[in-house]
């Protein structure tokens, strides 16, 4: 059984988790999973996450709003989220998932741009890191944080070019892979590891999403990570648990654990 395991992105305040999540997140963290953190989705997710947070000593959060959901965002949310961070400070560790997704028609992106603004300005403030979302929107993500230069990001569930992989780095800035590592078509996203120096690597699942071979299509837990990181590993011909090890370290550090 391997130890030290990060997952450095997921979603257990999913609906997915509703009928076994304290099980489940019992369970990894007996075989293997060290810590947990919690991206979000919207305000409403991050109180959710941070509750769930609470219940584990093992379990941290991130607070922000996802670009899919920026619809119902009203003036002032951005104190609603920074009151929520400084009070939780021991619990909060991140500003996230925030970003850009022009995947799906009909994204306002003028207000998507805005709010991922104000949210990387915002994690400037109280320096904290950020998780970055971005899905096909690569050119405006790329603009943005080389004019507002976080001092501490990853970009999540990367799957883009080496070319762009080594941006990020030269940002200064971390790079997460999940199960897609281990897709058979996902080739770039294994050209863009071998760029990506082992210090700024971090592993996730984005769970329930994500599965990797030989889960795909099932629903993801954070055990599962074992499987990204064999990948992983091969990739950057370190043994598993080496790369583990380092990835855990990574995050405690990133994170401030």
């Amino acid at each position: 059984m391997y130890s030290n395991i990060f997952d450095s992105h997921s979603h257990y305040t999913d609906k997915a988790f509703d009928k076994d999540r304290d099980e489940i997140i019992n369970h990894i963290h007996q075989n293997g999973v060290k810590y947990i953190m919690l991206a979000v989705s919207d305000y409403s997710d991050a109180v959710n996450s941070l509750e769930l947070s609470k219940k584990y000593d093992f379990v941290y959060s991130a607070a922000g709003i996802h670009p899919e959901c920026i619809e119902n965002t009203e003036p002032g949310y951005i104190e609603k989220i920074e009151k929520l961070i400084t009070e939780n400070k021991d619990k909060i560790k991140a500003v996230g998932e925030i970003g850009l997704d022009y995947h799906y028609e009909g994204y306002d992106r003028e207000k998507m741009i805005k709010i991922f603004r104000e949210q990387l300005l915002l994690a400037k403030k109280l320096d904290l890191p950020v998780i970055i979302h971005s899905r096909d929107a690569t050119k405006d993500t790329m603009d943005i944080l080389r004019e507002i230069k976080p001092e501490k990001g990853v970009v999540h569930c990367f799957s883009g070019s080496a070319e762009t992989a080594r941006e990020i780095i030269d940002l200064g800035l971390h790079i997460s892979f999940t199960g897609v590592l281990t897709f058979n078509n996902a080739k770039k996203a294994a050209e863009a590891l071998k760029v990506v120096p082992v210090e700024k690597l971090m592993l996730e699942t984005d769970c329930p999403y994500m599965a990797p071979v030989p889960y795909r299509g099932k629903r993801c837990d954070s055990s599962m990570i074992a499987e990204t990181a064999k990948k992983a590993a091969e990739i950057k011909q370190l043994e598993v648990q080496e790369l583990l090890d380092i990835t855990c370290r990574n995050a405690e550090k990133f994170f401030g654990i």
